[in-house]
């Protein structure tokens, strides 16, 4: 059998705690065989990228020719490579994402703090904030309001030609606006080096009514830029909608998450020759249950990457299309460190506005609940109580009876 004549197909689930990899094996056009491999995600003893050593070890075992683990992997007979993951989803439960700061309109420095002031356990006696994903938020001077007819006529009667047209435009939206204030760079690039001297690599750009005017979203993005800011997150890129508040958290989560997802990427990337992201095809799944190019893979759209993918896998398999009524389908999908819930009857189901782990992302996913709650769950013994997570004592060093040095006590070694 020539090994020039197959071509490989991997689809891998990168999780917290183990990775799945499988693989179809093609020979002139047909399927040759189908393989499955798991992995613990982290083993700095044995492999660097447990995706990377996975496809090592099926290329490896298949061809018959070694691939050593110090070298990079020859993606030469590599078709695509397809991953979810929930590296994003595991950072933001955790709490583990990058230190961000938020730069924002004079008068709303408290906007995201405030949140929308719901409620959802009214009668709870002890409601805790979760933890604002930024460390800072900074005040710029500048204001766009919207205009009304009636003080349109009133900018007419007050103003020049040559002032109007500096200050009033219209918006993406189609809106009538009036620059009131004007953004001030000089003020901006004081701010970005005080972020900047804080150790702080990214940042999230949350302006009032840049949804329909992202000018002064943009100004401040090229400034960060040439500062060399890792990260900058505007929301009239991340998501460009009208309410201030679930933008303000979406824009926040794309910058504390996309830096983790880009070091996750470049980590990936660097196990394989060149010719990876020229002639492999390499997608990753997002929130909303698509495949994405691994270049647009972003914080934001990332949280449900690798539960999505579940979604997907049972929605094919399990539900029963061809009978007169069928049945509609729950998945539940506990891993080593979050535990995903679902439903499946004969559609996928949208949502546009969720809250997870307590933080409320404004983009589309499929409707997913995720819990901090999987087999590697840490255990605490706090006023002669156990109490579960949300951290994870994840794959390395993992749970006690893994006998590994610094091992975590996890439900895993209850269950043991």
């Amino acid at each position: 059998m020539s090994n020039s004549n197959l071509r490989f197909r991997f689809s891998i689930d990168r999780g917290g705690t183990f990775t799945d990899i499988f693989c179809e094996v093609y020979q002139n056009d047909k399927l040759y065989k189908s393989m499955v491999s798991k992995l613990l995600s982290e083993d700095p003893s044995n492999y660097k990228d447990a995706p990377t050593e996975g496809i090592r070890r099926i290329l490896e075992e298949v061809t018959g020719i070694p691939h050593p683990r110090n070298e990079k992997v020859d993606t030469s007979c590599i078709e695509h490579i397809r991953m979810g993951t929930t590296v994003a989803t595991n950072a933001l439960l955790e709490r583990r994402g990058d230190r961000c700061a938020l730069i924002t309109t004079k008068g709303f420095k408290d906007l995201q703090y405030i949140g929308n002031q719901s409620r959802p356990k009214i009668f709870d006696l002890e409601i805790r904030r979760p933890d604002r994903l930024y460390e800072h938020v900074y005040e710029v001077q500048e204001r766009v309001v919207l205009l009304k007819d009636s003080e349109q006529e009133y900018l007419d009667s007050v103003m020049g030609d040559e002032a109007k047209k500096e200050r009033v435009c219209v918006g993406l939206a189609h809106d009538k606006l009036f620059i009131e204030q004007p953004l001030d760079i000089n003020e901006v690039r004081v701010i970005l080096l005080d972020i900047k001297n804080k150790g702080i690599n990214s940042i999230a750009i949350v302006l009032l009514h840049s949804y329909t005017y992202n000018k002064h979203e943009l100004m401040i993005k090229q400034v960060a830029e040439e500062l060399e800011f890792e990260q900058v997150s505007c929301s009239s890129e991340v998501m460009a909608m009208v309410r201030m508040v679930p933008r303000g958290c979406t824009t926040c989560v794309d910058a504390y998450l996309t830096p983790v997802i880009k070091r996750y990427l470049d980590g990936f990337c660097s196990g394989f020759d060149e010719q990876l992201q020229s002639r492999v095809q390499v997608s990753f799944m997002q929130s909303d249950g698509g495949l994405t190019p691994m270049n647009s893979f972003l914080g934001n759209r990332a949280i449900l990457s690798g539960p999505a993918g579940g979604v997907v896998g049972y929605a094919r398999t399990s539900y029963q299309s061809q009978d007169p009524n069928p049945m509609p389908v729950i998945g539940f999908d506990m891993g080593g460190t979050s535990t995903d819930v679902s439903r499946y009857a004969g559609e996928y189901e949208h949502v546009f506005e969720t809250t997870t782990a307590g933080v409320t992302i404004q983009s589309p996913q499929l409707d997913i609940n995720t819990v901090a709650a999987g087999g590697g769950s840490r255990l605490f013994y706090r006023n002669g109580l156990f109490v579960v997570g949300p951290e994870s004592s994840g794959a390395h060093p993992g749970p006690v009876c893994y006998r590994k040095q610094g091992g975590l006590l996890a439900i895993t070694d209850a269950n043991v």
